[in-house]
């Protein structure tokens, strides 16, 4: 039975914000991916665009997200879903970090404004 340790997470850092890894394939998970992440305060990511679904719950804090252009403030207890190919940017406005659980399938990957594409590893 594959168990995760807290201690034996994975931690990635990319665009300022922290993604702590848990389930992948790295770790025994055939199909699904999840992670903790964790997003300090005043923390703008790029506008990105993804190739599957995720489901992105906040534990704690507070998020600004836009959606293909609509904008949601988001607060602990909310959920997101981002559909495939959404363009999606995340800003923590607030003046203290925010954490999410995110969960999608493997392969993910993501496509900044530029062109250019990120195989995440947490989610792949």
């Amino acid at each position: 039975m594959p168990v995760v340790r807290a201690s034996e997470a994975v931690t990635h850092d990319l665009h300022g914000a922290r993604f702590v890894s848990y389930a992948s394939p790295r770790t025994g998970s055939r199909e699904l991916c999840a992670w903790r992440g964790e997003i300090p305060a005043g923390t703008d990511a790029p506008a990105h665009s993804v190739s599957r679904e995720e489901i992105l719950h906040v534990l704690d804090g507070e998020l600004r997200i836009t959606l293909d252009g609509h904008t949601e403030h988001i607060t602990a207890g909310d959920t997101v879903i981002i559909n495939p190919g959404a363009t999606l940017t995340l800003t923590n406005p607030t003046d203290r970090p925010a954490t999410t659980w995110v969960t999608t399938s493997v392969g993910l990957e993501a496509k900044l404004a530029d062109g250019t594409r990120i195989a995440p590893p947490w989610a792949n």
